[in-house]
């Protein structure tokens, strides 16, 4: 939002849903963001007569104000189907999707069927548009993710490089940021971590956790027997990715940030039962965002039944030492930053958003 009003030759009046941030960009949202924020099959079956409602309330409202272009993001069952409605009432609204769907993991035929009511799609993955294109998806291109421009809060100072260094160790664990995850996954990484400190020596357990599920981790890690330092805040997080030698993680768009901090990985997850038919449906080599960025096994994960504690201690243990496990993932790393970064050195709200102003005059393609 930013980066489009320094770009944009009038001024911009913003209008949609959003959150607190993008409201103290001036955004007037439709209604609360929370409304639709929604995952897993049992809770969006719990909501649907609420999400169905705000579907068509968000492309009624596009429609009344006819806007000089329409930008979704993200959360494409929602928003996909607000622009398949703005669509067919008013073609003539330029639409660009913020964030592709994971069309190259599933339900490829997203692809195709997104050309119908999309003009173009910004990618925050390197690989995306050669996925699209090969799928017969819309004009797709890759406008860099968002954490390439928070790489020096990402990157440690001289205290922290060496905080790196000594002894004991920092050990990050994140057991993720939703309820089901750390349900799923607290026990079996407070498990991992005794074993890696029996095998290593001490270490020093760092968890960042949101603010809203902090009472349930404090509650869930009182049960391990080496006890963590629970930090919150963004800041907090930040500053223990700096200083931390090695991480556990559930899967998830953190392991990119950690990649890109330069800490040493493992990462796990676990899904309800119900959901083990998605390894059918799934069609990539691996669910770590770096691994797929790379093309290359480099973080070590482990899903549901591989994921346990003696598996993922004999994975990271080494990790806390030098060694070639460190070395392969710290240069793989370094290779991953240079794949990320933009060509041109510009950042990705301006490649974004000057993608978004070009589309506002650009010829649809058929």
């Amino acid at each position: 939002m930013r980066a489009l009003r320094a770009r944009s030759p009038r001024p911009i009046v913003f209008s949609g849903i959003g959150g607190d941030r993008m409201e103290a960009e001036g955004l007037r949202s439709l209604f609360p963001l929370a409304d639709i924020a929604v995952m897993g099959f049992v809770p969006v079956i719990r909501r649907l007569p609420t999400l169905l409602r705000r579907i068509r309330e968000a492309a009624a409202a596009v429609v009344a104000d006819s806007p000089d272009a329409l930008v979704i993001i993200d959360s494409p069952d929602f928003t996909h189907r607000v622009a398949k409605l703005v669509r067919r009432q008013r073609p003539d609204i330029p639409i660009v999707d913020y964030v592709s769907p994971s069309v190259w993991a599933w339900r490829s035929g997203r692809a195709k069927a997104m050309r119908a009511s999309m003009d173009h799609v910004l990618a925050l993955l390197p690989f995306e548009p050669e996925a699209h294109r090969r799928l017969g998806g819309p004009l797709c291109s890759y406008v860099g993710h968002p954490l390439i421009e928070r790489l020096d809060e990402l990157r440690p100072n001289a205290a922290e490089a060496e905080r790196r260094r000594a002894s004991p160790p920092v050990l990050l664990v994140l057991p993720g940021s939703r309820r089901s995850e750390i349900r799923r996954l607290t026990q079996d990484f407070g498990d991992a971590v005794a074993l890696v400190a029996a095998r290593v020596g001490p270490v020093e357990l760092v968890l960042p956790a949101v603010d809203h599920l902090a009472d349930e981790i404090r509650a869930r890690t009182a049960r391990w027997t080496l006890k963590p330092r629970i930090v919150l805040g963004e800041a907090a997080k930040l500053a223990a990715f700096r200083s931390a030698r090695a991480a556990l993680a559930a899967s998830g768009t953190v392991t990119v940030e950690l990649a890109l901090a330069a800490v040493p990985t493992v990462v796990a997850y676990k899904v309800a039962p119900f959901e083990t038919w998605l390894k059918y449906v799934i069609k990539v080599p691996s669910i770590v965002l770096p691994n797929l960025i790379l093309d290359a096994l480099v973080v070590p994960e482990f899903i549901q039944h591989d994921c346990t504690p003696a598996r993922l201690a004999d994975a990271l243990a080494p990790l806390l030492l030098d060694g070639e496990a460190r070395t392969r993932q710290l240069d793989a790393f370094a290779r991953l930053e240079g794949l990320m970064r933009l060509a041109d050195g510009e950042t990705p709200s301006d490649r974004a958003a000057a993608i978004v102003l070009d589309t506002l005059t650009r010829p649809r393609q058929p």
